[in-house]
């Protein structure tokens, strides 16, 4: 067997590894029921100014990334995106939610929207925190 560190593997690598996780984690905990699931705010020239980027699996949600423009900051975007897409995994059977940011990003908005802390990790990246927050629908 040959060990190889590679920055950018083939598609089919990817497929075959990530597919033998998914087919492993199934026999163990029941069907995974993955699918992705994106917000998208756009102004009136169809500028995507803001969105949110998550995926459903045994029953939560994943959080990726909430992103919103300078100019769209302050708003009242990101709390919309954040409530349509916990609707929709509502939709989608999920009974919660849960994400990691960093401590010079945006934990106090996801606790103001019922997210608590269950772990961090300090000095990462050097100076701040990276936190995990969920939510329990």
């Amino acid at each position: 067997m040959q060990i190889s560190v590679e920055a950018d593997p083939s598609a089919e690598v990817r497929e075959r590894i990530d597919r033998g996780l998914d087919i492993f984690n199934e026999t163990k905990a029941g069907p995974l029921q993955g699918s992705e699931l994106w917000v998208i705010a756009r102004d009136d020239d169809g500028v995507a100014t803001a969105g949110l980027k998550a995926r459903t699996y045994f029953g939560w949600m994943h959080i990726d990334w909430l992103w919103v423009s300078p100019e769209a900051r302050g708003s009242g975007v990101g709390s919309a995106l954040l409530g349509a897409a916990e609707t929709e995994a509502r939709e989608r059977g999920c009974t919660g939610a849960h994400l990691e940011t960093y401590s010079f990003q945006a934990p106090a908005f996801y606790e103001k929207h019922g997210y608590t802390r269950f772990g961090q990790i300090e000095d990462y990246p050097p100076g701040h925190a990276c936190i995990w927050l969920k939510k329990r629908f």
